[in-house]
């Protein structure tokens, strides 16, 4: 049996090591992709933590990857060995009602996730089904295009569906790593004005001004607050998105907004919501939303934006690793050492 190189991390006892484990089998509906390239995102370090479950005992994490299509387990028609493709990382399950009704993967009401569901791709090669497959032009990237695949279309989701930003509307955002910093030229890309990014890593708001923010903050200075009424012009933020995911700056955030303004949480947070007094959001009408993910529709229309130039992420890999080192790559993103915006893995 063919073997191939993985990660795997065992739940129980919390250790992740690279490995010879058999090459996965596509069965039909599935495609065996090559990985060439995954990245190392802030859920993977959640699921190594124990912050984030996982449904299999030990497991292979990754889940922004992109490759080539090795195997199909059935014909399918438009689909080849040699295509390149970027995945989108999760699976319908077939069975809630949504997908009895006929429903695709963007309607599942139970989504699987790929590397806390089902295996990802930090790996020589990954199966998934054929529905959770984008199309890459090749003049991308592979390792740009396999950023798209979460570190892109989570905040671009947050954008343009919960959001629901247009343009001209004021715009703040905390925390200004691979997800905030995509949250800026997102917002640039819809119309978002004044966009404000607030960080406290001066490299960190130096970048978010080069892509796109009219203004960058630390948000633990003092004045934030009067300083942000002064560039919305006393009316505060249309929304907030915050990234960060701790208690101080999501109440920050809530307290910049204006009148019917709307504050996205983003990720998985480790403490508690705490906005403060209800009468302020009663009377403001606040709107508070969660988001974490994105649809397929939303990779597929990045793809796009990227092969016709409307959005640059040549700067958005800041170094490509060899899969055995993945513990350095970890390392690195939780240290935030030089500033990374996303870590890749090329196994």
């Amino acid at each position: 049996m063919a073997t191939m190189r993985a990660a795997r991390f065992d739940t129980a006892t919390g250790e992740l090591s690279v490995q010879e484990v058999p090459v996965p089998r596509p069965a039909p509906g599935e495609a065996l992709v090559r990985v060439a390239a995954c990245g190392i995102c802030h859920s993977d370090l959640s699921l190594l933590h124990g912050l984030a479950p996982s449904r299999l005992p030990v497991i292979t994490p990754g889940h922004e990857a992109a490759g080539e299509i090795d195997g199909l387990g059935s014909p399918t028609p438009g689909w080849n060995v040699g295509d390149r493709v970027v995945l989108a990382a999760g699976k319908a399950c077939g069975a809630c009602r949504a997908c009895v009704a006929g429903g695709g993967l963007d309607d599942c009401l139970d989504q699987r996730v790929m590397a806390f569901d089902y295996d990802g791709a930090w790996a020589e090669y990954v199966v998934v089904p054929v529905a959770a497959l984008c199309r890459v032009s090749d003049s991308m990237p592979l390792e740009q295009a396999a950023v798209l695949a979460d570190a892109v279309s989570t905040p671009y989701a947050a954008v343009v569906e919960s959001g629901r930003v247009r343009p001209a509307e004021s715009v703040g955002i905390w925390g200004l790593g691979g997800v905030g910093t995509h949250l800026v030229q997102a917002a640039r890309l819809v119309g978002a004005a004044p966009i404000i990014a607030l960080d406290p890593l001066p490299a960190a708001r130096e970048r978010a001004l080069e892509l796109g923010a009219d203004h960058a903050l630390d948000p633990t200075a003092e004045g934030v607050p009067d300083r942000i009424a002064e560039l919305t012009e006393g009316a505060g933020l249309d929304v907030a998105f915050d990234v960060v995911a701790r208690s101080s700056t999501m109440a920050q955030a809530n307290a910049a907004l204006g009148h019917r303004g709307r504050l996205v949480l983003i990720g998985v947070s480790p403490d508690q919501l705490d906005l403060g007094p209800e009468a302020v959001y009663a009377v403001s009408r606040h709107t508070t939303i969660g988001h974490l993910g994105y649809r397929k529709s939303h990779l597929q229309e990045l793809v796009r934006l990227v092969s016709l130039g409307r959005l640059d992420v040549s700067r958005s890999v800041s170094a490509v690793l060899p899969l055995e080192d993945i513990a350095e790559g970890i390392r690195r993103l939780e240290n935030k050492e030089g500033n990374p915006v996303r870590i890749v893995i090329k196994p």
